[in-house]
């Protein structure tokens, strides 16, 4: 048993998140809960929601979120890729057409995330409020974006500016 622990010992320290990984992982989980809340906030009020349609409503997104997470992270791992290799790093350029044609992929699935996102969220509205609903998406998405200082990567550290979430 103890010969099996130390030959899977590498294994488990490559797998476990460096204090520094660990640390970035947790700051994006609390910003994405932070978006969250606004989201919420926002769309009930847009909405006129009750507590109830709240509640699911951050269950949606949340949802949603999850789904979201691997696509944002295979962007921000290509962003810092591409970044290197425009530094000349010559591991990086080996990488460069693969980093950015999945940067590409997940921004389109991400994308269709959102329209289903919308889909679901609509299902049951009114007309009127459907458009407040893609009115308000569209407002906290260009947000986001604007929020995003040019010259920064998705980690705010100059460089490359991935603008790929």
């Amino acid at each position: 048993m103890a010969v099996m622990m130390l030959a899977l010992l590498p294994w488990v320290a490559v797998a476990a998140p460096t204090g520094r990984e660990a640390r970035v992982e947790e700051r994006l989980e609390r910003a994405e809960q932070r978006q969250r809340l606004r989201q919420v906030l926002e769309l009930s009020d847009v909405l006129d929601l009750d507590n109830a349609q709240a509640l699911k409503l951050e269950e949606t997104l949340q949802r949603f979120d999850e789904r979201r997470r691997p696509l944002r992270k295979q962007v921000r791992e290509a962003a810092r890729i591409l970044h290197r290799a425009s530094r000349g790093d010559s591991e990086a350029l080996a990488q460069v057409d693969a980093a950015a044609l999945g940067a590409f992929e997940a921004r389109e699935r991400i994308a269709a995330l959102d329209k289903e996102l919308y889909l679901a969220l609509a299902k049951t509205l009114p007309q009127e409020k459907r458009a407040r609903l893609a009115l308000a998406l569209a407002r906290s998405e260009g947000r986001q974006k604007m929020k995003r200082e040019p010259g920064k990567d998705s980690l705010g550290r100059g460089g490359y500016d991935s603008g790929m979430h």
